[in-house]
């Protein structure tokens, strides 16, 4: 992937997740002191630098000398008959593209601009603790299932404009993509397509339609404007990003914030008392829990030095947010979770041009989510103890597969 370094850099595998935990990884903590940029190796076999503290990690996500690779084509592929690659989601848009459908679209995920998802997230919200409390056995039901499984989907699908009943075609897929830094890149492009023919799909259902209030419906009417800065193909990679990175990371890192607030109690029952902390809640929330361990691969366009480390064009750098939000250097006490810190500069969207558009969505959704547990079930706790919570570890963000509660 590089040009060979006159002394080969120590590589080391990506630290893992330490079992029944969401994370980070108890092993950035050593790296932070000693490897703050280190080679490690990735899951799909390639080798990219680890950036762990705080400082350098928020630098790196809006270094200009860092890009995005297409998720098609990422490692490049030099034989002949290499698949063409799909088109660039969000995430992946770079230059004028970019900055022209991020005009557009940023603006549709302002907090004011969403203020009309409010009253429908808590209906969603309310109506599925009815729908707990009413299947409950013995007092005990499963919070994953009943409440932090179906909530962000149809959160999305009321948001973007996304059939909820065809959940079954495209979940799949976007599960699948939630492993690409392990998989090959057929397994990737057979994904990517399968959501790109969807999107198109689903494009042409709303056509049919003729107007309509979700942002597919609105986004489909600027593209028809004379002079629009976004294209019909700019929808369809809007579509696939919404579906890669809106629903399965949101559902676990909700799974995973309330497994924080129902093992720590006496931080709960604050937050119960004193409702109107919640927004400072949810920032450290997304502080301490972890959107994601890993992957956010960039490459390099050019040679820089980094602590020590000669990083070379086209070497792949791995700045990690959850080790970077766990930095003592940036964050007092920061393995402790405290839901009145402030400031909390976190990034667990990022940084810079390619910040998550969906920030403010997963802030309301997750203080809606918390709010409606509070107020319904006041006395809410774990009905099992934390240790014997099982769970999934089947993508890089491990989430509990079951979180039983009584209240």
């Amino acid at each position: 992937m590089s040009t060979p370094q006159t002394t080969d850099p120590e590589v080391i595998p990506v630290p893992a997740v330490d079992p029944d935990s969401f994370g980070p990884p108890c092993a950035y903590a050593r790296l932070r002191a000693e490897q703050p940029v280190v080679k490690a190796q990735l899951p799909n076999g390639e080798t990219g630098w680890l950036i762990s503290r705080y400082e350098d990690a928020r630098a790196a996500f809006a270094d200009p000398r860092l890009i995005r690779p297409l998720l098609s084509a990422w490692p490049p592929r030099e034989d002949a008959d290499a698949p063409p690659p799909c088109l660039p989601t969000f995430l992946e848009m770079t230059g004028e593209h970019h900055e022209r459908v991020r005009r557009t679209v940023l603006p549709m995920f302002g907090r004011r601009r969403l203020e009309f998802m409010a009253p429908r997230i808590r209906a969603i919200a309310e109506e599925l603790i009815d729908t707990m409390v009413a299947s409950a056995e013995g007092g005990v039901a499963d919070l994953v299932a009943s409440y932090v499984e179906p909530l962000p989907l149809r959160v999305l699908c009321g948001t973007v404009g996304l059939p909820y009943e065809d959940r079954e075609r495209y979940l799949p897929h976007t599960l699948t993509l939630l492993g690409a830094a392990g998989l090959s890149m057929d397994e990737i492009l057979t994904a990517l397509y399968a959501l790109q023919d969807y999107a198109a799909e689903v494009i042409a259902r709303k056509e049919q339609e003729g107007e309509g209030d979700d942002y597919v419906h609105q986004l489909l009417a600027e593209s028809r404007r004379p002079g629009s800065a976004i294209t019909r193909d700019d929808v369809v990679s809007f579509i696939v990003t919404m579906l890669m990175a809106g629903y399965k990371t949101n559902m676990q890192h909700t799974g995973n914030a309330l497994f924080a607030l129902l093992t720590h109690p006496e931080q709960l029952r604050r937050l119960r008392d004193e409702p109107e902390g919640i927004g400072t809640a949810v920032e450290e929330l997304l502080r301490y829990v972890p959107l994601m361990n890993a992957i956010n691969i960039l490459v390099a366009k050019e040679d820089f030095t980094l602590h020590g480390q000669h990083i070379r064009a086209g070497d792949a750098v791995v700045p990690v947010p959850a080790s970077a939000n766990r930095d003592p250097q940036a964050f007092a006490d920061a393995d402790r979770l405290d839901l009145t810190r402030t400031p909390n500069a976190h990034i667990a969207f990022g940084h810079g041009p390619h910040a998550c558009t969906g920030g403010h969505l997963t802030r309301l959704q997750l203080a809606t989510v918390i709010q409606v547990l509070l107020e319904r079930l006041p006395g809410i706790e774990l009905a099992v103890p934390a240790e014997s919570v099982p769970w999934d570890e089947s993508t890089p963000l491990r989430a509990p597969a079951r979180l039983p509660v009584r209240w």
